[in-house]
């Protein structure tokens, strides 16, 4: 877990740094910056379908993983009991700016491929170069949402153990075809997080994220046929 701990300590210091340089931030700067952070993220989440999309063997999934992840979401409502539960600790958007965060630190190859490889090979190499990639985002988001973005530190360790401690145990479920289900699905969550920041569309993103347990589920029903 070393690998993710390095991770979690730069989110801190990115979001530290970022909420220094908060104070002082007129707001047409801020502004622009979280212009910039959603043009980003469209990026990321484009760049990650693109990717993996041709890889899939399962051209279907993704769209039964998303339609069914919704209404699960939805049923909950993810975001609303997220907000309100954030809200206790901020009169400010910092809701939307942690949604944000968690979406674009844990949903992305490196946070997934990771702790598996720290767990498997003992290789921290893709966990090093994540942790350096979440302390500049950290540090450009909370610039404009304040320190709390230092909360999704606890969330990245909460993804990455998960991963870490399957990859110890259940070694031969985490295939390559699964990784790049959920990628897929990462990457159309993030490309809507985007739409979200720029104000092109007011997507429920976190309402979603129940689409991302779809294809496990959907590969241990497959294992016993």
């Amino acid at each position: 877990m070393t690998g993710t701990i390095f991770n979690c300590v730069m989110i801190i210091i990115g979001s530290t740094v970022g909420s220094l340089m908060n104070k002082g931030l007129k707001e047409r700067y801020q502004n622009i910056l979280m212009q910039a952070m959603g043009f980003a993220a469209i990026a990321l989440g484009l760049n990650a379908v693109v990717q993996f999309m041709p890889k899939s063997n399962e051209p279907v999934l993704f769209i039964v993983s998303l339609a069914i992840g919704a209404v699960i979401g939805e049923k909950l409502d993810v975001e609303k009991n997220f907000n309100s539960f954030v809200g206790r600790f901020s009169k400010g958007p910092l809701a939307k700016g942690l949604s944000t965060a968690i979406l674009l630190f844990c949903i992305g190859t490196l946070s997934i491929l990771g702790p598996i490889n720290s767990a498997l090979q003992g290789d921290y190499t893709y966990l090093i170069t994540n942790g350096i990639l979440d302390g500049v985002t950290s540090m450009v988001l909370a610039s404009t949402f304040g320190f709390g973005i230092a909360l999704s530190a606890v969330a990245v360790f909460l993804w990455q153990g998960l991963f870490y401690v399957l990859a110890l145990f259940l070694n031969d479920f985490m295939t390559a075809e699964l990784l790049t289900e959920i990628s897929i699905i990462g990457g159309i969550l993030i490309f809507a997080t985007g739409l979200s920041i720029l104000g092109i569309k007011n997507i429920k993103g976190l309402n979603m994220l129940p689409a991302l347990l779809i294809p496990p589920l959907y590969f241990i029903i497959k294992s016993f046929f």
